[in-house]
């Protein structure tokens, strides 16, 4: 894929590398300080399962790994959905559109995919990615989620 006019790149993961896995390691405690880290075994696994794209942004000039976004797809009696979830972008590149690029690629993945809708949800106090997701087109729903601790 093209680099953006930023030096950002974004592409699908095909499979689980070193750099893949040592990035995972570094950004995602950035989003969740209680997810436990990723083995090589572990990613693959994300990244080969059908109904995953996993997407990575690099930077360039060193291609460094700056965000990643997880987009979903699954076929219900209703049709395709999708579901963009575990979106994370380096603090230190935060302002400079990679989380746009990666929303960008997922939009774009789940109309391919001929889905009805593209959902995600984000944390009340994530203001700066309320304001992605709003410039990026999604609307918020009139609705409320629940979780079931199994």
């Amino acid at each position: 894929m093209k680099p953006l006019d930023n030096g950002v790149t974004v592409a699908l993961a095909t499979q689980a590398d070193d750099k893949l896995v040592q990035a995972f390691a570094r950004l995602l405690p950035q989003l969740s300080k209680s997810a436990p880290a990723l083995s090589k075994a572990d990613l693959d696994e994300i990244i080969r399962a059908p109904s995953n794209h996993v997407f990575v942004a690099t930077m360039e000039p060193d291609q460094r790994i700056v965000g990643t976004l997880t987009l979903v797809h699954f076929r219900i009696p209703t049709g395709v959905r999708a579901w963009i979830e575990d979106v994370v972008v380096d603090e230190q590149a935060r302002g400079l559109k990679v989380g746009m690029a990666l929303t960008h690629a997922a939009i774009v993945k789940s109309r391919e995919l001929k889905a009805r809708t593209l959902d995600l949800t984000s944390n009340p106090s994530r203001l700066s990615a309320h304001h992605l997701y709003e410039s990026a087109g999604f609307v918020m729903r009139d609705t409320r989620v629940y979780r079931h601790q199994g």
